[in-house]
């Protein structure tokens, strides 16, 4: 069969509809990911012996087991569990928020711990409420030296990404799993596809390179 690229002009509208809710999804997951991966990665580091072992747990757990699964088993058996129904788009943001957590907070935990020990002296010796430290000395700098990771972990859920279109959500591979079915044309629409995630994940890894000497020339300065 000869193929012909020009006839993914007629899904253009609906190839970036499903690119914006990729987008979106992932925008979400990264924003609540990161939040819950900070606080992980500060109760991994604390004095309580049963709060490091929960969060290890729930760390080695969603890091040793595939995204899929994952997302399956929040999907189909979470609603049985606790009774009530979850979207796609709910089960979605779960899985993805837990698992950009637990991959986040090992990058968050080694920034912490790469934070001066003088400088939690110093707050302890002025007085400073825990919160203070954490918001105005630790959180700065453990975010400044995380940033490269980050953002390479932020490549890497918007790949993961792709998988929640097994659950139905009208994302990019959704709909392109969906056109390459209704037209039968699978090498034009999935190489599309393929390539629509290539220009968006390409740049945002070579950012990573860029920022990471950056940062390296501004801490060795």
């Amino acid at each position: 069969m000869k193929t012909d690229f020009t006839m993914l002009l007629g899904f253009k509208a609906a190839l970036f509809q499903g690119l914006l809710t990729t987008l979106k999804l992932t925008l979400i997951c990264i924003v609540l990911g990161c939040v819950l991966g900070f606080f992980v990665g500060l109760a991994r580091g604390s004095g309580s012996r049963w709060l490091r072992g929960t969060t290890r747990l729930y760390v080695e757990f969603f890091r040793g087991t595939p995204v899929i699964v994952q997302l399956f088993w929040i999907f189909f058996c979470l609603p049985l569990v606790l009774g009530v129904e979850l979207s796609n788009l709910t089960s979605a943001v779960i899985a993805l928020t837990l698992y950009m957590g637990a991959i986040t907070s090992e990058t968050f935990r080694a920034s912490l711990r790469s934070v001066g020990r003088e400088q939690l002296d110093a707050c302890v010796a002025l007085g400073l409420p825990k919160r203070i430290q954490v918001a105005n000395v630790i959180l700065p700098q453990a975010l400044l030296r995380s940033i490269p990771t980050l953002l390479s972990n932020c490549v890497s859920l918007f790949k993961e990404s792709a998988l929640v279109s097994a659950v139905g959500m009208a994302d990019l591979m959704f709909v392109g799993q969906n056109i390459s079915n209704n037209t039968a044309r699978p090498i034009e629409v999935l190489t599309a596809v393929a390539l629509i995630y290539f220009a968006i994940a390409f740049p945002l890894t070579r950012a990573v390179t860029g920022v990471e000497r950056r940062l390296l020339s501004k801490l060795a300065a």
